[in-house]
């Protein structure tokens, strides 16, 4: 695999000339939006096949699959335009294999609300091994405010992918509940209520388990805590589910270094099947201008988190979105809107600016002024973003990756991960 950074007067053809790859196929394979004007410093990844197939009259993604020796899943996996057709046509030339040198096996989540575009989430689901669906709110007597989720729960598994029940206090607009996060822990007859709907929700719909978002954990409630996480996660193995709990650890700044409260962690851990680390964004930020989740800032947490928890029980939340502020930044008044790195490379190509990238948080970024005159910086993440991170899953001997969120299709990423590791499955497709 090649991340190749466009240069100073390249084009798509002169990319295309240059590594041999057909202009169809970099287009296609890293989801292109401005071929005819591409941005300098735009990444563009280069993966050459091992072996195509030009389809044949009569012939299916399960026969094609069956005679190469592959899942129809990695069919889809190498030819991602594939997923959500009802045909395939005489002509097409798909990719059977890459050339590449897979590191290791990942478990993969992705987070997804009810409604995301259908062609996205089947076009995601074959790269997943948990689909996580937002979201199950819980309220001060224990109830939960249940999604409309049917549907997407049936269509992950029909490509064998395990659907987890995400549960919080959060609202539709993002807000969690401190109120309701400590009745749940303080009143025993809400935790009994909030136990006995989960249970009966994950059987009424088919849930393969579920993702508890522990929220304001201190030092005066982590043992509560634990006690009561400990004691749902044994209620729910006993039935035979999956018991995931997702962490955001509070960051501070010490003396310029970057360190975290000092809680034990591990007491939340000790009985679930996996912990997510990350910092959830709903769309908007009050934060200084600066990359989402840089690298550095990643390294700082997995130091900290793996000295108290073991490696292969931690997943790592990768958070696919950017973000555009306006400035000048005024702290805490100044937003800033979420954008997709197809957004950004858009903005970046129209204004004629060139994409600038930070090595230490290894992500890029760039000033633009808009029609309006007002001066932006945007944020985002790139190939180089993906890999940097998506590479700290063997570098720490982690269990895998969680995507926030896949409501998008980053073309890019999947490519990389596609590219570098072979998707655990825990469903078989009937």
């Amino acid at each position: 695999m090649i991340i190749h950074v466009v240069q100073p007067g390249e084009t798509i053809e002169s990319v295309s000339d240059s590594f041999n790859i057909p202009i169809e196929r970099l287009i296609q394979e890293n989801g292109i939006v401005n071929p005819d004007n591409l941005a300098i410093g735009q990444t563009i990844v280069i993966v050459y096949p091992d072996a195509v197939y030009t389809v044949q009259a009569g012939d299916t993604l399960e026969n094609i699959a069956d005679t190469h020796g592959i899942s129809v899943m990695e069919l889809l996996r190498n030819n991602s335009f594939l997923s959500g057709r009802e045909f395939i046509y005489p002509g097409e030339t798909i990719v059977i294999s890459y050339q590449t040198n897979k590191i290791r096996s990942i478990v993969t989540s992705g987070y997804a609300f009810p409604y995301i575009g259908r062609d996205i989430l089947r076009k995601t689901l074959p790269y997943l091994t948990y689909l996580t669906i937002l979201n199950n709110t819980v309220t001060i007597e224990g109830d939960i405010i249940d999604a409309d989720d049917a549907e997407i729960i049936q269509t992950a598994k029909d490509y064998g992918v395990a659907p987890m029940m995400f549960v919080s206090t959060l609202t539709e607009q993002g807000i969690s509940s401190r109120e309701v996060a400590y009745s749940i822990i303080n009143n025993p007859q809400a935790q009994e209520r909030l136990i006995d709907n989960l249970l009966r929700i994950l059987n009424d719909k088919g849930y393969y388990g579920v993702n508890l978002y522990a929220e304001y954990i201190n030092l005066e409630n982590l043992d509560q805590n634990a006690e009561y996480l400990s004691r749902i996660a044994d209620i729910l193995h006993s039935e035979g589910y999956r018991v995931v709990i997702t962490i955001t650890p509070r960051a501070m700044m010490q003396d310029l270094n970057l360190t975290f409260e000092n809680i034990d962690y591990s007491k939340l851990t000790v009985s679930v099947d996996a912990v997510l680390f990350i910092s959830y964004q709903w769309g908007i930020s009050y934060e200084y201008p600066s990359s989402n989740s840089p690298l550095n800032v990643l390294r700082a947490l997995l130091d900290y988190a793996v000295s108290i928890i073991p490696s292969e029980k931690i997943t790592l939340g990768l958070i696919t979105n950017g973000y555009d502020w306006r400035l000048p930044y005024v702290p805490g008044a100044t937003g800033a809107n979420a954008v997709t790195s197809r957004n950004a490379i858009q903005i970046a190509a129209e204004y004629g600016i060139p994409i600038q990238f930070n090595e230490v948080a290894q992500a890029p970024y760039f000033y633009y002024t808009a029609d309006d005159g007002s001066l932006h910086i945007i944020w985002f993440k790139d190939a180089r973003s993906f890999d940097a991170i998506t590479g700290l899953v063997p570098e720490y001997d982690l269990q895998g990756l969680s995507i926030w969120t896949v409501m998008d299709f980053e073309n890019q990423m999947w490519l990389i991960i596609n590219t570098n590791y072979d998707i655990e499955k825990v469903l078989n497709i009937s």
